[in-house]
């Protein structure tokens, strides 16, 4: 089906549902817990996205899983895949839909759930408010009643009970039909027995109203305006909570949105445009400037600066030319460009954060458990100690309660039902993490899942990679030394036609000067590009990650790399050559041994620059409270030096490690007790970054890297990692902020209410009230960083 991932076990799929209904915490718990009655189903439901993730094995089909939603009396709809094709796509998708009895028809919509809510509750909210004005004033104040007062407040009072409290009546019955009680079973049944008592007082003593109350404010035991105040504060609150989440939700749609509709592609030697979805990998794209890049790709052509701030949260332009990376929704913002897409539709680097960010959001974090398990018992309990309210009020009345007792005792059972709603702790975690997580996609920042929210929590070491992460890890070669009959330049050419097929930075830059030296010497200006033109052919390659290179060059054996890795290949320094190599790095320079056919034919140098900022991000990663570290590949001079100039303590370094020994380093530190983070951006960080309490990677680095960390930011700039780890833990305050008034909300308001101190209309506006703090408080996250 098009909306299927592959998981990584065999005939396992992931479907992403809409479903309509929901309404509290125990309406996620209902339809987890029917989903996960099917055998190897795994479902996380999210209320403010109105959504359940699903894992399915192969042999439950689609058609299974929304009949079981429907059984569970919600309307499920399997949406399409979350990524920027199917922003853009001409034919609509057609989804699996099945609605539960009593729940009214429509076609499919792909548009937000929550800016659908607030349309359909705006006019039951406008008639509601309408009606409850006069209903008031007519019931609570004398000069505004007339003889008979109460049937013409029973008439006005009746839309509003009947109409435009209808979702509430509505989701109570499909409910009860299912056995099953939510926040709506307690507003429907204290609305109607609210308005039910009242009629029933007006039909057994018409003379009730006969006359305006002569005793002050007063209703003459009437409570409809009860019913009609309670109705309109509920649809206030509902109608303020789908416009907040809608703005909760906004930060992952405008993301999908990012993405250009059109793309521009040549063939055949002319230009046709052609929509984004339609284009191929290897398809060569003309990107003018003020364009969106529409898709990843390499630049052939051209130079520009690329406004990549929509996407990594970095504000400066990148300069980019032959042979640059760049990333679709990016803009052109100068030059000309001509690029050969590498990656599109569903690859690309918009939609792998379209779906991290999709599925952070629709996963449930830890402390989010509390609240499923309490709201499963919550309503049933609350009908109960309803209950018992009403039959203590009447026994404490004595043995004939009249209509003073009886009153009484149904005001403070009616107001238990209405200020228990659970909405306020259904809504807590979700939105939270809706906002949180779309913040943090605004900012480049990505959160894998709920879990890290309490992982970034407990961590209190980090460790960062040298190369890439506090260095640009654009290294160039600073100087060359030739040993016995080997000159420079020859060193230089050896050594670059063997390094020419590594990826690594540092077989890179020597590549790219010795590509640089190629073309000098041809009589040519400019380095070659990606393809390193001039170079020599390389036969027989081989390479060992942290070690080096080796390979065959002219049918010379060349070999390059550090220590170890010659004497691996059986190549021993001189003491002579042994101390040039320690005095280059003695001056903080990376050096490197070349060797030909067995022997040392040289050094070369070369230096690596910091990034601006991150001696400050290393200040504020202190200031969370993290103990930084540096980890690095790199001699001890180079990492010294590095550390000095960041603020790092010398004996927070680890140098002359390779991959197994930073997966060692972060073990060594677990065992000793501390929490570790890490942040790297190659394939060599992968393993640490897997082994890490909490792995950051750089956006700017391998796949690889990418999909062993926790966290990932899009940008470079090391002051992101800082920034993700603050977002990070300020969303989970606020997820706990949420929750501890949610809790204390429920726990102090029922035996008010129980108490006969809360009159329901009061109640009413006070559930609702809570609810929109929620959101409110939530909503607080989309300033962060600004």
């Amino acid at each position: 089906m098009s909306n299927e991932q592959l998981l990584g076990q065999a005939g396992r799929r992931v479907l992403d549902l809409d479903i309509e209904g929901m309404t509290c915490a125990s309406c996620v718990n209902r339809v987890e817990r029917k989903l996960g009655k099917l055998d190897g189903v795994d479902a996380t439901v999210n209320l403010p996205l109105e959504s359940a993730h699903v894992t399915v094995p192969a042999n439950i089909s689609d058609e299974q899983i929304t009949a079981t939603v429907a059984a569970a009396g919600y309307k499920a709809t399997i949406r399409a895949p979350l990524h920027p094709d199917t922003l853009h796509s001409d034919t609509p998708h057609q989804p699996v839909s099945t609605e539960p009895e009593g729940v009214s028809g429509g076609a499919a919509r792909n548009e937000p759930k929550p800016s659908n809510a607030a349309a359909k509750l705006r006019p039951r909210l406008i008639t509601a408010a309408a009606l409850a004005v006069p209903v008031v004033a007519i019931s609570m104040f004398p000069a505004f009643q007339f003889p008979h007062w109460g049937w013409v407040v029973a008439v006005l009072a009746l839309p509003v009970v009947g109409w435009a409290a209808w979702p509430f009546h509505r989701a109570a019955a499909i409910n009860a039909r299912h056995g099953a009680s939510t926040m709506d079973t307690l507003v429907s049944i204290g609305v109607i027995a609210a308005y039910a008592f009242s009629t029933g007082q007006l039909l057994a003593d018409p003379r009730l109203t006969e006359s305006p109350a002569m005793e002050g404010m007063g209703s003459g035991g009437l409570y409809f305006e009860v019913a009609a105040v309670v109705t309109t504060f509920l649809l206030l609150g509902r109608y303020l909570e789908a416009g907040a989440k809608r703005k909760a939700g906004d930060a992952l749609t405008a993301l999908l949105s990012l993405g250009a509709k059109d793309a521009t592609v040549m063939r055949n030697g002319r230009e046709h445009k052609i929509p984004a979805g339609q284009l191929a990998v290897g398809d060569e794209i003309v990107v003018r400037p003020g364009e969106k890049i529409a898709t990843d790709g390499v630049v052939l052509g051209g130079s520009s600066a690329v406004d990549a701030s929509l996407v990594t949260g970095e504000s400066v332009p990148v300069e980019v030319g032959p042979g640059s990376q760049v990333t679709g929704a990016t803009i052109n913002t100068s030059g000309r460009l001509l690029v050969r897409a590498t990656r599109v539709g569903s690859e690309t680097t918009l939609a792998q954060m379209g779906r991290l960010v999709s599925a952070a959001q629709t996963g449930k974090a830890p402390i989010a458990r509390l609240a499923d398990r309490i709201s499963a018992v919550f309503v049933p309990v609350v009908l109960a100690v309803a209950a018992l309210t009403f039959g203590a009020w009447l026994l404490a009345a004595g043995p004939a309660p009249g209509a003073d007792g009886l009153r009484a005792a149904f005001t403070a059972a009616v107001a238990v039902l209405v200020i228990a709603c659970p909405c306020a702790l259904g809504l807590a975690t979700p939105v939270g993490l809706l906002t949180g997580t779309g913040r943090g996609a605004q900012l480049g920042i990505l959160i894998k899942g709920p879990q890290i929210l309490e992982d970034t929590r407990t961590v209190d070491t980090i460790l960062l990679d040298k190369t890439g992460t506090v260095t640009t890890g654009r290294l160039a070669v600073d100087g060359i030394q030739g040993f016995g009959t080997y000159s420079e330049a020859q060193v230089l050419r050896l050594a670059g036609a063997v390094e020419n097929s590594s990826e690594h930075p540092i077989a890179r830059a020597i590549a790219a000067a010795a590509a640089e030296a190629a073309m000098v010497g041809a009589g040519h200006r400019g380095a070659g590009q990606a393809s390193f033109a001039g170079i020599d052919a390389v036969a027989g390659f081989r390479s060992a990650p942290g070690g080096g290179v080796l390979g065959t060059v002219d049918g010379q054996i060349v070999a390059a790399g550090r220590t170890g890795w010659l004497q691996e290949n059986g190549i021993t320094p001189t003491p002579a050559q042994r101390e040039a190599l320690a005095a280059a790095e003695d001056t903080g320079a990376t050096a490197i041994w070349v060797a030909v056919d067995g022997e040392p034919a040289g050094i070369i140098r070369l230096r690596d620059s910091l990034k601006p900022g991150s001696k400050a991000a290393v200040d504020r990663l202190r200031r969370l409270g993290l103990r930084p570290m540096l980890l690095t590949g790199d001699n001890a001079a180079v990492a010294a030096q590095v550390a000095a100039a960041v603020g790092i303590r010398p004996e927070d370094v680890f140098a002359g490690v390779l991959p197994e020994g930073k997966v060692q380093a972060v073990r060594s530190l677990q065992a000793a007790g501390a929490t570790v983070a890490m942040a790297g951006d190659g394939v060599n960080d992968a393993a640490a970054l897997a082994q890490a309490d909490l792995g950051v990677a750089m956006g700017s680095g391998t796949d690889v890297a990418i999909e062993a960390a926790d966290l990932t930011v899009m940008g470079n700039d090391l002051g992101q990692v800082a920034q993700a780890i603050e977002l990070s833990r300020r969303t989970l305050a606020t997820i706990k902020t949420n929750l501890f008034w949610a809790f204390f909300y429920n726990a102090v308001g029922i035996p008010v209410a129980a108490l006969g101190l809360l009159n329901p209309m009061i109640a009413g506006a006070a559930m609702a009230a809570s609810s929109v703090l929620v959101v409110a408080n939530s909503l607080r996250l989309r300033s962060f960083g600004k």
